[in-house]
């Protein structure tokens, strides 16, 4: 048999289901695109973690999302940080503030509510009340090396290194919140 297209049929517009055909397949171009970069980001770049109850109010709200990097650069104070289940002594990820780091010497004033970093007391215009609940941890204690010693904002109503089941977290067990952008 012998093939009769002509040059007008080559050059004739596509038919509408050529067009469909075309138009689904860009769409499942864009579609694996978008995927495989939202991958390759959640795998090398940053994680979703969710804030669970009230320790850190007024700063952070219970169920609250929160972005969070995956590159362990090193802590800082102030910093608002993720410790993973196996790292936090209760058997689920817990989100705290960076009060200590190795070297630092903690020591806390329950009567007055102060918390002391290396003989200064710290300016905490994030914490929800002064620091009055002593959960059994002996003060003042100095952070280990590769360690840090971390506190919910809501000092009265968190679970943090002042409790001796979680104590002085492994930095390796923590990632940096990115956002929401600490202030």
């Amino acid at each position: 048999m012998q093939n009769t297209t002509t040059t007008n049929e080559l050059m004739r517009p596509r038919q509408d289901g050529d067009k469909a055909l075309a138009s689904c397949y860009e769409l499942a171009e864009v579609l694996c695109s978008a995927v495989l970069a939202i991958a390759v980001l959640f795998t090398f770049v940053a994680r979703f973690a969710k804030v669970d109850g009230p320790s850190m109010n007024p700063t952070l709200r219970d169920h609250q999302m929160l972005l969070v990097s995956v590159h362990n650069r090193p802590l800082q104070h102030g910093d608002i940080a993720v410790v993973s289940s196996d790292g936090s002594g209760l058997g689920k990820p817990i989100v705290k503030r960076v009060i200590g780091l190795p070297g630092d010497v903690i020591d806390i004033d329950f009567k007055e509510g102060l918390v002391y970093r290396n003989g200064e007391a710290l300016e905490e215009p994030y914490t929800a009340a002064p620091t009055n609940s002593d959960l059994g941890t002996p003060f003042p204690l100095a952070v280990e090396p590769g360690m840090c010693f971390l506190m919910g904002d809501n000092r009265n109503r968190s679970n943090d290194s002042r409790n001796p089941r979680v104590g002085q977290v492994d930095q390796r067990e923590t990632m940096r919140v990115i956002f929401p952008a600490q202030k």
